[in-house]
Order: C-alpha cells, then sequence, then structure tokens
C-alpha cells in the first residue's frame, strides 16, 4: 500500500509498504477518508520540531471501517469514524479520568503520526491503518457531516476546545481572548468553540490577514499587530501565539483568579513567564498535550448541530493523490481527501 513520508532528509515521498492486519480482536482497519495537517506538521516538516524522520505522515483522520477484529462493537464496516490521534484503551486508571494521552496500556506518547518520536504506529495518509482498541477509540460520524469538516476532530479541533470549554462551563458568558499564530488553526478553533459556547466577549489577535478574516466570520472581534503588553482584562486567554510575547500577552491579559491555557509549542530548555504577576493575581495557567479522545463526541454533536464550523478554518482542499506536493505549502489548515 503506498503511505506518505517524511524521508531522513525531510523531503516527502509516496512509500509502498506492508498492509496493516488485524493483531487481536479489538482491532480495526480503516481507510483513511480526509486527512488535516496538524499545526505541529508543518513544524516538523520545516525542521523546527526536533521530531526526526523518517515519519508516515499524518495523525488527525475521518476514516472508513473496513474490517474489524471479532470482539468489536461499537462499529462495523462501512462506518465513517474519527480516529484520535493518541493511542488509549479506554479502561486504565489514566484513560478513565479523561488522560486518554497518557494510557497505561501503551508505551508513552503513542500517537499515529510522529515515527519513532510516536511509538512507530505509522501515519494516517496512508490507504489503510490499524486502530486498537477500536470500540475505546473511534467514534463515529453523524450523519451528514463531511469528512472534510472534522478531519481535524482527531486533535487541533479537540485542542482548540478544551482551552474554552471547561471554563466557560465554570463560568458561562464569560469574555474570551485568543492570541493567534503560532499553532494557526488551534486559536482559531478555540474561537469557534468560544462563539458555539456563549462565551460574552471573544476577541483574536494576530498579525497574519488570513486567520484574522476566518476570525472575523467566525464572530470574533479581531487586533491586528504584534503582541502588546496587554489586550486589556479576560477571565479566560488562550496562547496560540508559540512566542514569548505572544505568551507573556496572553498572561498578563488574564483577569485576577481567570485562566490561560497555552497551545504553543516553546522548543527551547527554558521560556521567561511573568511569574510574579501570575502569582498576585492568582491566574490558573494550564499548558500540555490535549487529550482528545473524551471531547471528540461533544464536537461532533455540536457540528452537526450547525453550533461549530470547523470548515471555516480549512484554508485549502486537495486531491489524496497531490499530497507529496501539497504538504509544502503554507496553510492554516489543509485537508487531503480522497
Amino acid at each position: 500500500m503506498r503511505q506518505l513520508t517524511m524521508t531522513a532528509d525531510r523531503d516527502v515521498e509516496w512509500w509502498e509498504v506492508p498492509e496493516p492486519q488485524l493483531q487481536g480482536d479489538r482491532d480495526a482497519l480503516v481507510r483513511p477518508l480526509a486527512v488535516a495537517l496538524c499545526d505541529l506538521d508543518s513544524a516538523i516538516l520545516r525542521g523546527i520540531a526536533p521530531i526526526p524522520g523518517p515519519i508516515a505522515l499524518g495523525h488527525e483522520c475521518v476514516a472508513e471501517v473496513v474490517d474489524v477484529g471479532d470482539s468489536v462493537a461499537s462499529v462495523a464496516p462501512g462506518d465513517r469514524v474519527v480516529v484520535p490521534f493518541q493511542i488509549s484503551c479506554g479502561e486504565c486508571s489514566r484513560c478513565r479520568r479523561g488522560g486518554t494521552g497518557d494510557c497505561q496500556s501503551v508505551a508513552a506518547l503513542s500517537m499515529y503520526g510522529f515515527g519513532a518520536y510516536g511509538g512507530d504506529w505509522g501515519g494516517l495518509i496512508s490507504d489503510l491503518a490499524r486502530v486498537p482498541f477500536a470500540d475505546a477509540m473511534l467514534v463515529r460520524v453523524p450523519d451528514g457531516v463531511e469528512p472534510a469538516a472534522v478531519a481535524s476532530a482527531s486533535d487541533n479541533i479537540p485542542d482548540g476546545w478544551r482551552t474554552v470549554a471547561p471554563h466557560l462551563d465554570a463560568r458561562p458568558g464569560a469574555d474570551v481572548l485568543v492570541v493567534g499564530g503560532g499553532a494557526p488553526s488551534i486559536g482559531l478553533y478555540a474561537v469557534d468553540a468560544a462563539m458555539a459556547l456563549g462565551a460574552g466577549r471573544v476577541v483574536y489577535a494576530d498579525a497574519d490577514d488570513a486567520r484574522l478574516t476566518i476570525a472575523a466570520q467566525l464572530g470574533a472581534e479581531t487586533v491586528e499587530g504584534p503582541p502588546p503588553k496587554a489586550y486589556g482584562e479576560f477571565a479566560i486567554t488562550v496562547d496560540a501565539s508559540a512566542s514569548h510575547a505572544g505568551l507573556h500577552a496572553a498572561l498578563r491579559s488574564t483577569e485576577p483568579s481567570g485562566v490561560c491555557t497555552s497551545t504553543g509549542i516553546y522548543y527551547e530548555q527554558t521560556t521567561p513567564v511573568p511569574l510574579l504577576e501570575m502569582f498576585t493575581k492568582g491566574i490558573t495557567f494550564i499548558t500540555g498535550r490535549a487529550m482528545a479522545r473524551p471531547v471528540i463526541p461533544a464536537i461532533l454533536e455540536r457540528v452537526a448541530a450547525g453550533q461549530l464550523r470547523p470548515e471555516r478554518v480549512t484554508s485549502g482542499v486537495v486531491a489524496w493523490d497531490d499530497a507529496a506536493e501539497a504538504v509544502g505549502e503554507a496553510h492554516t489548515k489543509l485537508v487531503l481527501e480522497r
């Protein structure tokens, strides 16, 4: 079968590799239909993220179930499903607490699309993929929802969702600030979630005209230009900038007892933060990988109801056979579709 691979030299090629097989009665085989490039994929391809090749690319995916093991009961061949990017059993103590990215049944950081760093689970820009723990992992796509619209429900949409959803549940109608840039689609998915969940004022800040336009279409107020010291005071702030200036502006814009979540990845060993100001205001700061699987059903329900509009974040949809050329181009959110 064909598998899109970033080589050790960071070239992108279609490789011929053996087809995966069912390895247990809890497995499923799926055929990817729509695969989105994660915000991190472009950093990997450009050599910014220190993750070496070869990497079988792709970890955001809607797929068709092709075959299932004898114990699989929740999905059947022909079903269209979201494939979460992290491998999780659904049964260990961490999975039951919602920490599906830290599943105790598999090696740490087990993920699709990250090569040896993710445990060599393969990538989803492939003709077929094996999904272990199929009942725990796979989530059916609601009727009427196009695969390309929710390809990023595997990772980036949940990443944006988790920055605002639990905090708006605790503080309904709170104002939200999103500082965009370094995680280009995640910041916009956070805006979409904030609007859908009834935030008061939603402000999106960025220096990129295309992303500012999308944010405005989603209903946010927009602020153009490099980050100032602060944007005012907001109960909920999101750092999707991956820049020190953006991180500091988000933190300094968080009101007393507010919460700031950072989805940006800072590769240096030490990242400065205004800790004294954070301490005196008593803000909560959250960083870390998104735990995607637990929130996917709620996201799909909102998409089916027309309350979330992830398709508006998509900046390009290209044919599957053109993937090797397309993945090297700059996009806010690129989707590859069969």
